[in-house]
């Protein structure tokens, strides 16, 4: 993946880019940690999966939790058998109104069920108003192994 940064959690520090990285058309490349900061104040993504060898896109509402992508799937849909313990895709982004500006961040890791009750009840506590589609509520976690950004700006 062009432009991606690999992201190992124990080597997550602190950078400072002094000058700004632009891709072939022009836009701003992001840094892993720009990613996550701009993964963090959006809340609705979409996580890309295979379903029975197609691949499928469903929106999410997530948090990002101790730079984990977090989300819930109901128990028996496509969306929890596609994601739980499979590498998986997830993408956000955010636009203004008129086009001039916005953002787009992809993130790919294993999304793995989060089961253990006390790191469940953590997590929830502190993403309190994520989506619950209640009938076999499934939390998913997703460790991000390769982050991929890109910010534009019109310049007009």
């Amino acid at each position: 993946m062009i432009g991606a940064v690999r992201l190992y959690a124990a080597n997550l520090v602190e950078r400072n880019v002094e000058s700004v990285l632009t891709d072939g058309e022009g836009l701003e490349v992001l840094v892993a940690e720009q990613c996550l900061e701009l993964l963090s104040s959006a809340r609705l993504g979409r996580i890309a999966v295979t379903v029975g060898a197609v691949p499928s896109i469903f929106p999410v509402d997530y948090r990002l939790v101790d730079g984990q992508i977090v989300f819930r799937a109901g128990g028996g849909t496509n969306l929890y058998r596609a994601a739980a313990s499979k590498v998986v895709a997830f993408e956000a982004d955010e636009v203004d109104r008129s086009w001039q500006q916005g953002w787009s961040v992809v993130a790919v890791g294993v999304a793995r069920e989060v089961r253990d009750h006390e790191t469940m009840s953590s997590t929830l506590d502190r993403a309190p108003d994520l989506w619950d589609p209640k009938t076999g509520s499934h939390v998913i976690a997703i460790l991000p192994a390769l982050l991929s950004g890109r910010r534009f700006v019109n310049a007009a």
